[in-house]
């Protein structure tokens, strides 16, 4: 049996009807997605396979993208007995990652993200929050540009290390919207702001941070399998880690490509639980050498079963 990671994506990925294939053909996807509904009164079923606004707002987008990914998981764990080297997220996917090392229940979890998705609305309400896309450019160029940027008075900051030439920017969305010119002058094939009204992990999440600590500390549990840190590109096994590393995620960029360079080594493959392939493609350029593999529904849960097995 090979060595696994198993890796978790975040919110970025959903799309109507995500996970309606385990729904209609698992009692184990019924069982958890009528729990979740319970949870938070929330009618995951409408919000998960019928045509609606709510799937894109954040405080809705985060606990239903970690519920596909856990039922993703737990589905395949019933069917396959394998414990992987570590679990890894990228941005929210780090809580579905922490679920599946056993750190906390999945309901605590959705519980926990969806206040996390609040506090975040919550600390961009003022408006004016965005993000931006860069492509082709050197990350220390950008985050040069940046830190000039930021000492002549605007906000922007490095959020998501997702991929060599692939980064993206959180701050004020007037203060990107006024650098595309700069960036791409200063060699970005891409620099596209994007349609978001939130900016993650960066300062403008501070008000986030204390918001979220109680829960953190209510919900996880002391000690669990390796996940690695999206802050630190390392792994912590404790809930007194968790709190620091999960608190400090809200305002640090995450380093998911420095997260699966560092610890690529250590597994045969990687395997993404959830909907789409978002992380697949990021691997395919990150680590050449190790193959992932994805879960997405049914018929790709048989075969990355037999894969495993081989």
């Amino acid at each position: 049996m090979k060595k696994v990671a198993f890796i978790f994506p975040g919110q970025g990925s959903q799309s109507i009807g995500m996970g309606k294939d385990f729904f209609e053909n698992n009692d184990i996807a019924k069982e958890m997605i009528k729990k979740a509904s319970d949870r938070l009164n929330i009618d995951f079923e409408k919000l998960l396979f019928e045509e609606n606004d709510k799937l894109g707002l954040t405080e809705y987008t985060q606990p239903a993208i970690l519920l596909v990914s856990s039922i993703a998981n737990k589905i395949f764990k019933d069917k396959c007995d394998i414990q992987p080297e570590f679990v890894l997220g990228h941005s929210l996917g780090e809580f579905s990652a922490l679920v599946a090392a056993g750190a906390i229940d999945y309901l605590d979890a959705i519980e926990l993200v969806h206040k996390r998705g609040q506090f975040m609305t919550e600390a961009c309400s003022d408006g004016g929050a965005g993000m931006m896309a860069l492509v082709g450019i050197d990350d220390k160029v950008a985050e040069d540009i940046c830190e000039t940027q930021r000492k002549e008075g605007k906000q922007v900051w490095p959020a998501n290390y997702n991929q060599d030439g692939q980064l993206v920017l959180a701050g004020i969305k007037a203060d990107l919207e006024s650098l595309v010119d700069t960036f791409k002058e200063a060699g970005a094939k891409r620099a596209i702001v994007l349609d978001m009204s939130v900016a993650s992990h960066c300062e403008l999440l501070t008000s986030a941070v204390e918001n979220l600590r109680p829960y953190l500390d209510e919900y996880l549990k002391d000690e669990f399998l390796p996940v690695i840190s999206n802050v630190t590109a390392q792994e912590y096994t404790t809930k007194d880690e968790a709190i620091e590393l999960l608190s400090s995620q809200l305002t640090s960029p995450v380093k998911y490509k420095q997260s699966v360079a560092s610890n690529a080594q250590k597994v045969d493959a990687f395997i993404e639980f959830g909907n789409g392939v978002v992380l697949k493609g990021l691997n395919r350029k990150i680590c050449k050498g190790t193959p992932t593999l994805n879960v997405s529904d049914m018929a790709s849960l048989d075969k990355v079963i037999e894969e495993v097995n081989s």
